[in-house]
């Protein structure tokens, strides 16, 4: 009998001392990036953004799928907001609830179409949903500015403060970064964590003991879209720029990537992951295959060596026996 678990079963057994460096890292990667510059700083906001898209994809991969379509959904919330806010003059708090509200209505429909679809086939369905998505925003020139894409897209106001700075909005990522995993914890250890736990290994037996393995993906592959519909509303808001370049599939690649490294199992994998993997492009400027190279090495050496992530190092063999 195979006793080895996944890495989520033992997330509340992580040595104290692991605890302790993952809490000091963190409160050094927050409160680092004020004191290195505005670059930095960009960063740093990035970052945070990435943590919360690469949270929703950590979500759909808790129920065993995994999606190469997810920035397409970041693409839908961010023109469905940003359109609305310019043609509707609803301001930011409603559009972004409208942008949301329009993903789940996408990812509900698409979900029931595609969920009972397993492996490479769901996988290829994605795929095909970011690239359809993408080629539909270009050619709809009239309305989404085609490969010009929106310029000049309003700051976020929040009563009579306007974002409209780094500093200002670093405060709001990392709030709505934490506040993701926060949200990511809760469910993991909650019944639908366990019973996304149990769809992922074996849904045949899962739908044997009365779940409903179609209901429980699409809850999580909805709440994964969602997500990066936020993700990508912040990141409209705070570059005042958008285009379908922003959103192809070399985007999604990048926050499976991320995901991967970080440890997709784990609740700080995908914050571990956006914070390490997202500031690495400036070290590769003016050498992108070098990049791509590294990226696979990466992947291969932590597939290999350390299938938990990074989450885990340090801890593996307690964390994942």
């Amino acid at each position: 009998m195979n006793r080895r678990q996944p890495v989520a079963r033992h997330v509340g057994a992580m040595p104290p001392a692991m605890r302790a460096f993952w809490s000091m890292a963190l409160a050094l990667v927050v409160v680092a990036p004020w004191f290195g510059g505005a670059f930095v700083l960009h960063l740093a906001v990035l970052s945070c953004l990435n943590v919360v898209i690469v949270t929703g994809l950590a979500l759909i991969s808790r129920a065993g799928q995994l999606s190469l379509g997810h920035a397409a959904f970041m693409a839908v919330g961010a023109y469905a907001s940003v359109l609305m806010d310019r043609y509707l003059g609803i301001g930011f708090w409603l559009s972004a609830g409208a942008g949301i509200l329009t993903t789940v209505i996408v990812a509900g429909a698409l979900g029931w179409a595609i969920l009972r679809l397993r492996g490479v086939y769901f996988v290829l369905v994605t795929f095909a949903f970011g690239e359809l998505t993408r080629l539909a925003l270009l050619d709809w020139a009239d309305v989404t500015g085609g490969a010009n894409g929106i310029t000049n897209i309003a700051p976020i106001q929040i009563f009579s403060l306007a974002l409209d700075s780094r500093p200002k909005f670093y405060i709001l990522a990392v709030a709505v970064a934490l506040l993701s995993v926060w949200i990511l914890h809760v469910l993991f250890k909650r019944p639908l964590g366990h019973a996304l736990d149990a769809v992922a290994e074996n849904p045949t037996l899962a739908e044997s003991t009365g779940l409903s393995v179609f209901r429980l993906q699409l809850v999580a592959f909805v709440g994964g879209c969602a997500l990066a519909a936020l993700g990508g509303i912040l990141q409209a808001r705070y570059i005042g720029y958008v285009s379908p370049e922003s959103f192809n599939a070399g985007v999604s690649i990048g926050f499976i990537i991320m995901l991967v490294i970080g440890g997709r199992s784990s609740v700080l994998g995908p914050l571990i992951g956006a914070l390490v993997l997202t500031p690495l492009p400036e070290f590769f400027r003016g050498a992108v295959q070098t990049q791509h190279v590294f990226y696979g090495a990466a992947l291969i050496l932590i597939l290999r060596f350390m299938p938990g992530g990074l989450v885990s190092l340090g801890g593996q063999a307690r964390w994942q026996r």
